[in-house]
């Protein structure tokens, strides 16, 4: 809710055109006198302003007035941006109290803000706290602020911050004040037309270790999972280009989630909560004056809420999607192709006081935290202990995974909604049988016995294909080395040559790639995979590493570095070294750091 709305004093006008003129006339006739023209982000006591009339932040970065969103013919009380993107709304007023003309105003009093008209109030701040000079302020943050100006200019007495709508902007809380209790969430617009309150939600939820929830309608949707001290748990992308802070606080009095811009006019940004329930993350592109998708969380596959059920783990390169854990079997084994939402279930039960072990599991999101208990100063080792000694509690991690990590929570339920993933994953510790373990230890080192059972005929064609596959791979290597000096015979003749065309050590470019880590990796070609690296003197670089599979040969290679090494011009990329160390053939070009030429012919940029 941003206020209170009066649903009932909504009805139809059914008078002829005259009532409705003199009621209008009756209606602006008791109105105070409008707004001070040169206070544009301000509405003072008994001061109005009427649809058609807005008033602008003091920066000029938002606007505050009435409008028609999409199709629709009904009337809002909004807050849009101004410079930018003029009409893209961050928040609505009346949202499921629509104005059905153009016959209506604000006007703050003592009480508040009100929105009216000719029907009555029908939303309003709906404050407590008589003031003696009250203020309502548009910021330049898109903040509506109302304030007591005899009590300075920060003491909001209400902000429109705290009733969100789809819309969270830098510098909004998003989730709870534990003193007021006063809960700040996101709800999704019905659609582009209609903003009343649509399907989806997204709230924080305080229970256990605190976490972030989509719900459509009042079923739990999708789980962000909880804070990690860097990001939420069932969020792997994170913020990677630092262009803005992100703090998760947690105390007695508040639990909420909050970003801020790096600097205050870096970049405009907003996150939105879809009418189909998507989470984005929008970048506003001055150049193409459109807003740009940075990230978003599409709702579908794992990211369904307890879709593997209990102890089941999602995995989104998975066939079957859903696994159990270790020492887990499905519980309804017959439907487990096809419906995974019966979870899984021990294959034998763990007596806690003698039989009780721990099973890493890493890189996955954490589970549902509602049965959880946590603290930010119990270490990782005391954190095992304590799980250990609680035959309740099934499973233990770190709260936060910086600087190696630190705090503990403790799981004391079934461990649902896990997700499995490559990168940006956590750790977590679940309890096993400790027989169970050190059996199936034992099994495998019992399992080479088994080879001396096999027939010793078999064991001497083994023999013989042993000895054929390393007297092949031989004749293969001498040949490799016969076309590796041939090579390196012609390079060297090129690195003799007037334009100095320099050999790399291979040593060297595995220091500058990272030891060609898909991190560093920017595509891949028909001839092999092409990352960026640094050199030692800090040159960047651009390596191609050819493909030993690529159809692309030693004479191939040759022509390449004695062609392109001696072509120099301003619009092409210069080569700068080679490589042909290891049976590796490497090529070294000047890293461009203004993308491919595709991204400027198509309009494909990055943000």
């Amino acid at each position: 809710m941003t206020g209170t709305v009066y649903k009932d004093s909504i009805i139809r006008c059914q008078s002829n055109t005259m009532d409705v003129t003199v009621m209008v006339l009756l209606f602006f006739a008791l109105l105070s006198p409008l707004i001070n023209s040169s206070a544009v982000d301000t509405i003072r006591e008994n001061q109005t302003i009427r649809d058609g009339e807005t008033i602008t932040s003091s920066g000029g970065e938002f606007e505050l007035g009435f409008f028609s969103p999409g199709r629709s013919r009904y009337r809002y009380l909004g807050i849009w941006y101004k410079k930018i993107s003029s009409g893209t709304v961050v928040w609505v007023a009346n949202r499921n109290a629509p104005i059905m003309n153009n016959l209506s105003m604000v006007r703050v009093d003592d009480k508040g803000i009100t929105l009216q008209t000719v029907n009555g109030i029908i939303w309003s701040s709906n404050t407590s706290v008589s003031m003696k000079n009250p203020v309502a302020q548009i910021l330049d943050s898109g903040n509506l602020v109302l304030r007591d100006d005899d009590h300075g200019i920060d003491n909001f007495i209400w902000q429109s911050f705290d009733y969100p709508g789809d819309i969270m902007l830098p510098g909004m809380k998003f989730g709870l004040d534990l003193v007021t209790g006063l809960d700040r969430y996101f709800t999704s617009w019905k659609s582009i037309d209609d903003p009343s309150t649509g399907n989806f939600t997204n709230r924080i939820d305080p229970n256990g270790f605190p976490q972030s929830f989509v719900l459509k309608g009042s079923v739990k949707w999708h789980r962000f999972g909880p804070w990690n001290g860097r990001q939420f748990s069932g969020t792997p992308n994170g913020n990677l280009n630092g262009i803005y802070t992100e703090a998760f606080v947690i105390n007695e009095k508040e639990i909420y989630y909050k970003f801020d811009l790096i600097e205050a006019s870096s970049a405009v940004i907003r996150f939105i909560l879809t009418s189909s329930g998507w989470t984005e993350l929008l970048v506003w592109n001055y150049e193409n004056q459109s807003w740009k998708q940075f990230a978003a969380v599409r709702v579908s596959g794992c990211d369904r809420y307890r879709l593997c059920g209990a102890y089941g783990v999602c995995n989104i390169n998975g066939s079957p999607r859903c696994e159990c854990l270790r020492e887990f079997v499905p519980k309804f084994p017959e439907k487990w192709t096809s419906n995974w939402s019966g979870g899984c279930v021990r294959e034998k039960k763990i007596d806690c006081r003698s039989d009780a072990t721990f099973m890493k599991y890493s890189g996955v999101k954490l589970p549902d935290t509602r049965h959880s208990w946590y603290d930010m100063k119990t270490n990782l080792a005391e954190c095992r202990r304590l799980c250990l000694q609680n035959c309740s509690c099934t499973a233990y991690a770190n709260a936060d995974i910086r600087r190696g990590g630190s705090g503990c929570i403790l799981w004391f339920d079934h461990l649902i909604d896990m997700m499995g993933y490559t990168e940006d994953g956590q750790d977590i510790y679940v309890k096993m049988p400790a027989s169970e373990l050190v059996e199936g230890q034992r099994s495998k080192a019992k399992r080479p016995n088994f080879i001396f059972l096999i027939p010793l005929v078999l064991v001497l064609v083994a023999l013989a294909l042993t000895f054929l596959y390393i007297s092949r791979k031989r004749r293969q290597k001498e040949k490799g080395n016969l076309e590796l000096g041939s090579e390196l015979v012609a390079l060297n003749k090129i690195e003799s040559e007037d334009w100095e065309l320099p050999l790399v050590d291979f040593k060297n470019i595995e220091i500058a790639t990272d030891n060609f880590s898909q991190h560093n990796k920017l595509g891949e070609g028909g001839f092999g995979p092409v990352y960026k690296g640094i050199l030692k003197n800090g040159q960047e670089i651009a390596v191609k590493r050819l493909s030993k599979n690529s159809r692309q040969g030693a004479d191939e290679f040759i022509n390449e570095v004695s062609v392109i090494g001696k072509l120099q011009h301003r619009n092409l990329v210069a080569l700068v070294g080679c490589c042909a160390e290891k049976d590796e053939r490497i090529l070294i070009y000047e890293y461009m750091a203004n993308k491919s030429l595709d991204s400027f012919i198509f309009g494909l940029e990055e943000l």
